[in-house]
């Protein structure tokens, strides 16, 4: 298993029930694992076919009813498809609202959303389970910080960028990682502008071997001491990366 590989993506959501019949309606998600708490409940999700190092979304629901702020800091996640109009129409056909069809995103990818809102970015691939995730979209403040955190820390290595008029991309993972692993998407904007976290989306998480041996490994590339591993029962622990994200780290 490659450390630090990108493991799952996590959500909340308002209405759990909703949310599940939404993701396992329209994108043909599967339940693979479910943690009942007294105050909360997490769901795995992940599209059936999907690689042994495809990623999972977290649904975590609070049983205190409370909404969520989206944020801006956060983006997107990105499911893959074949042919983008055929995606699209297929989910509209489904019942799924209208939000950005392909010929506003010129052509090569779409927009839908979740019921709470989550964006969702549909992406042409030519690898990976249909709908499995090919990345989640972050903003970040200054790209070659971001950049050298997640190179730093977790040893990714960029292989893509865009750069546009206004705003650059760059795609991160560990270079050893299979096409079919989640990336992570860097999103700079050119106007200084700063964001908001909100509390709609919870964390991306990384994988690891050994939690202690790789907790002691970030300590020593000076990554955030924020939830260590015997402050989460030894289960997982927590850092965040320079914009302030959450980024768990997980056996599995």
């Amino acid at each position: 298993m490659n450390d630090y590989l990108l493991d799952h993506v996590m959500m909340r959501v308002e209405d759990l029930e909703a949310s599940l019949e939404w993701y396992t309606g329209h994108l043909g998600y599967e339940e693979t694992g479910r943690w009942e708490a007294d105050t909360f409940t997490n769901v795995f999700l992940q599209a059936p076919g999907a690689h042994d190092d495809g990623a999972l979304l977290e649904l975590t629901y609070n049983h205190d009813g409370r909404s969520y702020d989206m944020g801006d800091s956060w983006g997107h996640i990105a499911v893959r498809c074949e042919d983008v109009y055929d995606a699209y129409e297929e989910l509209m056909d489904s019942g799924v609202e209208d939000y950005r069809d392909p010929d506003s995103c010129g052509g090569s990818y779409a927009f839908v959303k979740d019921p709470d809102g989550h964006e969702i970015e549909i992406v042409e691939r030519d690898h990976g389970a249909t709908y499995s995730l090919d990345h989640t979209m972050i903003r970040v403040e200054d790209a070659d910080e971001a950049i050298g955190w997640y190179t730093r820390k977790f040893d990714y290595e960029l292989f893509r960028r865009e750069e546009f008029e206004d705003f650059a991309l760059y795609f991160l993972k560990p270079g050893d990682a299979p096409d079919e692993a989640m990336s992570v998407e860097l999103t700079y904007n050119y106007d200084g502008r700063s964001y908001d976290l909100g509390d709609a989306w919870g964390h991306v998480a990384v994988r690891a071997d050994d939690l202690h041996e790789s907790w002691d490994e970030l300590m020593g590339r000076h990554a955030e001491d924020y939830r260590d591993p015997e402050s989460c029962n030894d289960m997982y622990a927590f850092t965040r990366d320079c914009d302030g994200r959450e980024i768990e780290v997980v056996t599995r």
